[in-house]
């Protein structure tokens, strides 16, 4: 296996919510420097749009962007060119209040999962394309990154605080089957402090291995769908925050990757490519 790793480039501030478009246009968040980013076709960074501080990102079916705005407690939404779109959710949802925004991710059905970051009772909220407001998830320490699993029967979430992920079967969308398990404990730090592991965001691959962004192990570790660890990625970020892929293939994967060197920066934006001998 050969690893490259290329910085794009450097920013002021911690970057998050990695997303590839349908047309290949790379996109990222700045938090707390308020704006969301897109990388032109020189390879640089321009300001595509602007929020309070936006975070975790999914780009929908019809082209739209859905970001969490951590500090407004809500979701953003933005049409193809950068432009408010009405907001899906804001303070509050399920009768419950909204804390801390972090990641979200959208089904096929174009149904909203999102996770709300508190130490103690971290929650996973849904916001189904009717309407349908539910709380999936509670009694998470630091609910971060989510993916589903490729048939959408599987929620997986980054428990942060436990240096854990988790995954939950679902009966349907925003319905638990089954109490959430233990899918893996990740490696940890030697150092042993926690702040120094914590699992951030995810992605899952088209052949079901599960891609962490391990926040404090400035490394990406790559899980298969039976919950073994299987390789270890130095990202070069201290501060790995986030992931999506830009291309995949079998033998070779391109991935986005967020994160920084401290928070609220320096961060910076990284091209890395996994490829393999078969």
């Amino acid at each position: 296996m050969q690893i490259t790793v290329q910085k794009l480039f450097n920013l002021p501030f911690y970057t998050e919510g990695p997303a590839v478009d349908s047309e290949g246009h790379l996109f990222f968040t700045a938090l707390t420097g308020g704006w969301i980013g897109k990388v032109d076709q020189q390879g640089e960074a321009i300001q595509w749009a602007t929020a309070v501080c936006p975070n975790g990102q999914a780009i929908a079916a019809d082209g739209s962007h859905w970001f969490c705005d951590s500090k407004q407690g809500g979701i953003l939404r933005f049409d193809i060119n950068g432009k408010p779109l009405p907001e899906p959710v804001r303070e509050q949802i399920a009768g419950e209040k909204i804390h801390t925004p972090n990641d979200l991710i959208l089904d096929s059905k174009n149904n909203l999962y999102f996770t709300d970051s508190l130490l103690i009772d971290g929650k996973v909220f849904f916001k189904g394309a009717d309407g349908d407001e539910k709380v999936v998830l509670r009694g998470i320490e630091y609910a971060n990154g989510l993916a589903l699993s490729n048939d959408e029967r599987y929620l997986y979430v980054a428990e942060s605080y436990k240096n854990r992920i988790l995954r939950v079967e679902l009966a349907e969308p925003g319905i638990v089957k089954a109490k959430a398990e233990i899918f893996i404990d990740l490696p940890t730090h030697s150092s042993g402090v926690i702040s120094q592991n914590l699992p951030d965001g995810l992605a899952l691959d088209p052949q079901g291995n599960l891609w962490v962004a391990h926040y404090g192990m400035q490394a990406i570790q790559v899980i298969n769908s039976q919950g073994e660890w299987l390789f270890s990625i130095d990202t070069q970020l201290p501060l790995t925050s986030n992931l999506c892929f830009i291309e995949y293939q079998p033998e070779r994967q391109v991935l986005l990757v967020t994160g920084g060197y401290g928070e609220p920066g320096p961060g910076a934006v990284m091209v890395i490519t996994v490829s393999h001998s078969f």
